[in-house]
């Protein structure tokens, strides 16, 4: 690392702490030459997940798509806000300890019922009549049957 004033290299760390919530470093830096002082962040750089959608079209991973299908599901449910944002952060959890970097929706969207079907029966139909895209009653039907007989 140079000094950003005189451009030396022989740069010294004074002080290093958490910073963002313990997301990054920030470090306090000096320069054995000017003696100017400055600040550095470190931060991980994360390779950007890739979803596939079920058309083959490619986008990057948006937490916020995740946010608003659980929403959805959870309308006019008695799930509070805490529970819905612990539901987005074990799937987002499960998404990333995969590993990959690109995830076919058909895995979110599996992950999401997985996580509804527990918290709340009505949020799991409603997001599995969009994810699942019940055609008629009958496929409706039958993912009920299924809910109600593990009940």
């Amino acid at each position: 690392m140079r000094c950003p004033f005189c451009g030396h290299e022989n740069i010294r760390v004074i002080d290093s702490r958490p910073a963002e919530e313990n997301n990054s470093i920030r470090r306090r830096r000096v320069c054995d030459e000017c003696g100017k002082r400055f600040t550095t962040y470190e931060k991980v750089e994360t390779i950007p997940l890739i979803v596939i959608k079920k058309d083959n079209n490619r986008e990057t991973y948006d937490r916020e798509k995740i946010e608003r299908g659980i929403l959805r599901a959870c309308h006019k449910r008695p799930i509070s806000a805490e529970a819905i944002n612990e539901v987005v952060d074990d799937v987002e959890k499960e998404i990333y300890e995969l590993e990959e970097r690109e995830i076919m929706s058909s895995v979110i969207g599996e992950l999401i019922m997985n996580k509804l079907k527990d918290l709340d029966p009505v949020a799991y139909v409603r997001f599995a009549s969009v994810y699942r895209e019940f055609k008629d009653v009958n496929t409706f039907m039958d993912e009920l049957k299924k809910v109600l007989d593990k009940n």
